[in-house]
């Protein structure tokens, strides 16, 4: 009962502070709000904390408290969710609403969101620029008559478009302290968010450029303006910097440069430092503060990242696929603990120093306490890489096997298992992206108590060559035997090969040329030991807050003196003073924070881990009467696609219960296929069907990030 009320009232305070931080970015574009905040700088003026942290308390903090009290509520909903035996009910709010090959899957939510959004900067702007017309005075500076003056002002105006966007460009990208996930939206869900923002603040950016330097150019002061400098106001050339660094980060992050030169967009991506320190000092720290939340959580919990990747841990075990994928096992602290879907971003100094690649857990930390499996198929440079140098330790005589070592950070996974708590689950994956379903697996049938997981579960398999087949190695004494949770029953669909006569039965033959890789010692005292606790990284967040805003107070008051030459001196200062002093004040407390971090990380390595042998998987019996009983149920088909539209009907008359969870992840048509029949589904249940009659609720998971 006092979690319960525990829960409600974390949930309460951050509806609030979000609906005030929301209500506050209405508010701004108001003269109303204009008015009351000059009056509320000037009264904090007076005072020890200062403009900077009246704008800091306001428009900054809501977010980072929104984060830490969102990790308590994220920490505490998990322990209270793990003493019960919840079924998950469907949502229509989730389910696919729009389906196009061009913006995606789209669920009612999303448009909802979206539309809201879109009106929100409508909103803004005709406030900002309503005002703006009707004040409009000549400048004699750049000799600007009354149509190219007004266009100067629709050009800024778009500039506070683009700020709003950046205000939110972040926020989907945070791992540890990720503020989505308080909505149950995990980083690979997310990042798609990351990118439409990114295009829209691109967008608003470029015409806000474009057209000052059109106006400039009309009124023949472009080489003037251009170069300046100012001691205050705008930076001009701040501002090209910006614009600049801002398109070369987008152009290299479009799909045909970041599919096929990933290191030229994984490199350029880091730029956005250069990126962000410029536009401070052109838009300047007060409108800085505005989209600081940001940036300061994604600061933080990029060093929290670089700690818990550090010291690297070697690999156990390693196994090569006939398909060209390899299987790493790693070892891993048997108190760290993470969901089914999970996924670990792995680096390979002996490949890469730089370069950091996301894959999906395939193991369960319920059924194993001391290793996590990771499934890696080679596509591109670094997996190719990875894969020849397993193959040549391979080559190796056992007494010459160095072992790989590895920098493991995350996992990073759904805060619950909501997805699984349904009658039945249809799985459907292309390709690699079988992997995170086989972690689904796993735990489903380690579980302890089968009411909080589905009886029965169809998967549905799709890959273009027979030996594909062999990702499912992991899972083979489930497909030879059915588990005493859940009935599985397996559908392989092989696009791009015709076979007769070939069952489950010929295929498992892959599984024997498998080759593993056997490490006898572990090179590493650590095994991953995962991000540090939730009420940690709460702790954390919050003594940065404080210990950024003690510096920023500190450093304003000696660098501008106060007493009665205050104002003045603060009118001789210029802007980018204020703006190093920010920045001097954030880099210090993340220091301290990092040195918080790296004193709670050292204490949970002084025990290190005891030298881990793992045991290879059994080889397989298929002669057995269980074998042949259990290989009856899954069917191959040859030649052709999946008809998702009599799966889903097959799927509704055999369903006992009444909620069906449907999981996909693949490439994007198969997603775009799978919520259409979903879509016709849920509609045929919305307004013909009884309500006794199943319904469908539809997740996606990313195929690739």
């Amino acid at each position: 009962m006092a979690s319960t009320t525990l829960l409600a009232t974390l949930k309460l305070l951050i509806i609030v502070i979000c609906a005030g931080w929301i209500s506050l970015w209405l508010l701004k574009p108001t003269q109303i709000w204009t008015r009351k905040w000059k009056h509320a700088e000037d009264s904090a003026n007076t005072t020890i904390f200062g403009y900077y942290g009246l704008s800091f308390a306001v428009y900054t903090f809501p977010i980072v408290a929104i984060a830490i009290i969102g990790l308590l509520f994220l920490d505490l909903k998990a322990r209270y969710q793990r003493s019960r035996n919840a079924r998950s009910s469907s949502n229509i709010f989730y389910n696919p609403h729009v389906v196009n090959s061009i913006l995606g899957i789209l669920s009612s939510i999303e448009i909802l969101v979206t539309s809201l959004f879109l009106i929100f900067l409508a909103w803004t702007y005709y406030s900002r620029i309503s005002y703006d017309f009707k004040k409009l005075i000549p400048d004699k500076s750049l000799k600007l008559n009354i149509w190219q003056l007004k266009y100067l002002r629709i050009a800024t105006r778009f500039g506070l478009l683009a700020e709003a966007c950046l205000a939110l460009l972040l926020l989907p990208i945070l791992r540890g302290l990720a503020v989505f996930r308080i909505l149950g939206i995990q980083f690979e869900a997310s990042v798609r968010y990351h990118t439409w923002v990114g295009t829209a603040m691109i967008l608003f950016a470029t015409i806000h450029g474009a057209s000052t330097l059109l106006v400039w150019g009309v009124s023949h002061h472009i080489q003037h303006e251009i170069w300046k400098w100012q001691n205050t106001g705008r930076i001009y050339l701040a501002g090209e910097i910006t614009l600049t660094v801002g398109l070369v980060i987008w152009v290299t992050s479009l799909p045909q440069i970041r599919r096929r030169k990933f290191e030229i967009f994984y490199y350029t991506h880091h730029l956005y430092t250069v990126f962000l320190v410029f536009f401070l000092f052109h838009a300047g720290d007060r409108h800085f503060y505005t989209v600081f939340p940001g940036i300061f959580l994604f600061s933080l919990d990029k060093l929290l990242r670089i700690i818990q990747s550090n010291p690297k841990t070697c690999m156990v075990s390693a196994r090569i696929f006939p398909c060209k994928a390899v299987e790493l096992i790693l070892p891993k602290d048997p108190r760290l603990t993470y969901t089914p879907t999970s996924v670990v971003f792995l680096k390979i100094p002996t490949i890469s120093h730089l370069q950091w690649h996301s894959f999906s857990i395939i193991s369960s930390s319920r059924a194993d306490e001391h290793i996590m499996s990771v499934i890696i198929k080679c596509e591109g440079w670094w997996t190719n890489s990875l894969y020849d140098l397993i193959h040549d330790e391979l080559d190796k005589g056992e007494d010459k096997r160095k072992g790989i070592h590895v920098a493991i950070e995350g996992p990073y996974g759904p805060a619950s298992l909501d997805f699984l708590r349904y009658d039945t689950l249809l799985l459907v994956a292309g390709g690699s992206g079988i992997t995170p379903f086989l972690s689904i697996l796993v735990e489903v049938d380690s579980a302890t108590s089968k009411s909080r997981f589905p009886s029965r579960i169809q998967l549905v398999y799709v890959v273009k060559k027979t030996q594909d087949f062999c990702l499912l190695h992991s899972i083979s004494h489930l497909l030879l035997k059915q588990s005493e949770n859940f009935n599985l029953n397996l559908k392989l669909f092989v696009t791009q090969e015709t076979q007769a006569g070939v069952g489950i039965r010929e295929l498992l033959n892959e599984f024997f040329a498998v080759r593993t890789l056997q490490v006898k010692s572990v090179c590493s005292n650590y095994a991953a030991y995962g991000p540090e606790s939730s009420t940690w990284m709460a702790a954390i967040a919050g003594f940065c807050s404080i210990i950024f805003l003690i510096f920023l107070i500190c450093f304003n008051h000696i660098v501008i003196p106060s007493g009665k030459r205050s104002k003045l001196s603060k009118e001789k200062t210029p802007s980018w003073v204020m703006n190093l002093l920010l920045i001097a004040a954030f880099v210090l407390a993340l220091g301290c924070s990092t040195l918080m971090a790296a004193m709670l990380r050292w204490r949970r390595l002084k025990k290190g881990i005891s030298p881990i042998s793992y045991k290879d998987i059994k080889p397989l019996d298929l002669n057995s009467a269980e074998a042949r009983n259990a290989l009856e149920e899954h069917e191959v088909h040859f030649g052709g696609r999946p008809n998702f539209k009599d799966i889903f009907g097959k799927v509704r008359i055999e369903s006992c219960g009444s909620n069906i969870g449907v999981l996909v992840c693949g490439p994007e048509s198969m997603k775009e296929s799978v919520a259409s029949a979903c879509h016709q589904e849920s509609e045929c249940f919305k307004f013909g069907a009884k309500r006794t009659e199943p319904s469908f609720t539809f997740h996606t998971l990313n195929f690739t990030l």
